[in-house]
Parts: structure tokens; sequence; C-alpha cells
């Protein structure tokens, strides 16, 4: 159900999210849909967390393949070109999510958690304050590039982290 939550969400956004829709989505009765979860508030907090909990393992897991400084700054150009919304459905995603932390400051604790374990995974490399910058970097870049009408440059992506970290 949960990730048949994400589904709809990606398909309709957060505001056209129903428990009928989901449930549909799910191929569970509707009554399933209260069982399980005592609102959408409910079903909303525990599909954007595992979400954020998937994209975040899977930083963590680039990252943690990294054995030098030099394999480090690969993975963070990865993550960016490969990684971080990945699909058009892990965009919507995740801007469905921004905004409703934005509106919402009980679900900015699942978008704090998603940073610190970001910059956690970072500073296993880097220092804290270039584990932050890095952060901030991969979020902007990724938007940009996501939301480009033309094909960005990929060198643009090198370059960027390259001056973050040797400057």
């Amino acid at each position: 159900m949960i990730d048949a939550c994400l589904d709809v969400i990606a398909d309709v956004g957060v505001d056209g999210t129903t428990h009928r829709r989901v449930a549909a989505a799910a191929d569970v009765p509707l009554g399933s849909m209260t069982y399980h979860f005592a609102g959408m508030d409910e079903l909303l907090r525990e599909a954007f967390t595992l979400f954020a909990d998937q994209v975040a393992t899977q930083f963590a897991r680039r990252l943690d393949s990294a054995t030098s400084e030099e394999e480090a700054e690969r993975a963070v150009v990865d993550i960016i070109l490969h990684d971080t919304f990945g699909t058009d459905r892990d965009l919507v995603l995740t801007h469905e999510l921004y905004t409703l932390a934005a509106r919402r400051p009980e679900y900015r604790t699942i978008t704090q958690t998603w940073m610190a374990r970001s910059r956690a995974a970072l500073e296993r490399h880097f220092d804290p304050s270039t584990a932050r910058l890095l952060d901030a970097l991969i979020e902007g870049l990724t938007i940009h590039r996501a939301l480009d009408v033309t094909r960005p440059d990929d060198a643009l992506v090198v370059e960027a982290v390259r001056r973050i970290l040797r400057p």
C-alpha cells in the first residue's frame, strides 16, 4: 500500500492522493486503508519516509564504495548524474515532499533526516563544511538538470564538484 501510495503521488500529486486511489493502485479493498492507517497524513508520512530512506540508502551506498578522495569525488558526480532524480517519478516525489515539508512542519522531520543521512555519508570523506556545501550542490544541480529544457553538460557537474573540493 505504501509503494502504491508513492505511485499515486507521482501520478496525481499529494493533493490528488486519496485512500480510494491508493486502494485501487494497491489492489486492496478500500477498508484496508483505514484499517492500516489512521488517516491520510499517516499514509503520506509512511510513504515519504520510505522514499527518503531509499534515496538516502542509495546515496550512502554510492559514497561507501569510495576508498579514496578521488573515488569519493567521482561518487558525488555519479550521484548527481545518475542517482538523484534518476527518474521523473523520483523528481516528482522529491518535489512533492519538499512542498509538503515547506507548508507543514511535521513533514520536515523526513527531509531533515534525509539531509542528515546525506551529510553523514559525505562526512565519511569530507569535512562537515565541505559536506554541507556538496549536499547543497547535489540538490541544486540535480534540480536544475531535471528541469532544464536542454540536455545539461555533464562536464559542468564535474567542474562544479571540483571547484568545491579543490578551491
